[in-house]
């Protein structure tokens, strides 16, 4: 499998989490599970597959995505569509940074994956066809680089006091959270309506999802597991809570999730059908 990531240029760099290119890959699973991390995607398929996304608990088909398409924040975990000899360019907004290239407010998109055309019309169509027409994974990183930098309005950056509220969020323990409300230099509400249109779920989802991805990172990849200790380590004083808790991210509960050797794959996707 090829996979190239863009050296995110200094002027973007406090909007975009990365840019990718995959190409030629082969998964062992036709579905994967897709865990919250409160980030928007743009997702470019650039090998003609349709994909698709699934009923949680049935994997019925539930819709139908081509060329282009955005994915919003997410609350829940999403099941979705692998394929052989698939190549995509996704670029990735930190959970604070889509909105002043998409100029909207966030919240429109949360819990959704849309088709990029029903949300910016025919750009991102067209810049579909220029990567395209580009062989090399350069050359796509400068095209969607272009595109970013034509849509960027500095009028849309998040001010800087939800900046800072969010920079506290993600690095204060989780029982620290009504302190970290009180700090925020205007009302709850504001805090709230800020949130819904900068980065689309309220504060409080957002922490939540903030401590799910803690929990991946301190899990991945180590033999021997302490739930309970892990547990502490995230803020959760009861483990019955943080059973709960994992299991609403990742629709599995931890002793599930060690079992099937997920703490060995990608920190957030996971094969539901590994063949073999």
């Amino acid at each position: 499998m090829q996979f190239e990531t863009h050296q995110i240029p200094e002027t973007l760099s406090p909007y975009i989490e990365a840019i990718f290119h995959i190409k030629n890959f082969m998964p062992d699973h036709s579905i994967e599970r897709v865990v919250p991390t409160g980030h928007i995607f743009i997702i470019f398929e650039l090998d003609g597959f349709t994909r698709k996304t699934f009923d949680n608990e049935t994997l019925i088909p539930q819709a139908e995505y081509q060329k282009v398409w955005i994915s919003g924040s997410h609350k829940n975990y999403l099941s979705i569509s692998a394929h052989e000899n698939s190549e995509m360019l996704v670029i990735q907004f930190k959970p604070f940074g889509a909105h002043p290239f998409l100029h909207f407010p966030l919240e429109k998109i949360n819990n959704q994956v849309v088709q990029g055309e029903e949300l910016l019309g025919d750009e991102l169509i067209n810049l579909r066809q220029e990567l395209l027409e580009h062989e090399t994974s350069a050359k796509k990183f400068t095209a969607a680089e272009s595109w970013l930098m034509s849509r960027f309005d500095e009028n849309k950056i998040p001010p800087k006091a939800l900046l800072n509220f969010y920079e506290s969020l993600a690095q204060a323990p989780a029982a620290n959270y009504s302190q970290i409300v009180d700090d925020y230099p205007n009302t709850q509400k504001h805090l709230i309506s800020q949130f819904k249109k900068y980065v689309g779920l309220t504060p409080k989802s957002s922490q939540r999802i903030l401590r799910f991805n803690e929990i991946l990172h301190k899990i991945h990849n180590k033999e021997m597991i302490t739930w309970a200790q892990v547990a502490y380590q995230c803020g959760f004083s009861d483990q019955s809570y943080f059973i709960k808790e994992f299991k609403r991210f990742s629709g599995f509960n931890p002793e599930e999730f060690i079992n099937q050797a997920f703490d060995q794959d990608e920190p957030n996707f996971f094969p539901l059908d590994r063949k073999g």
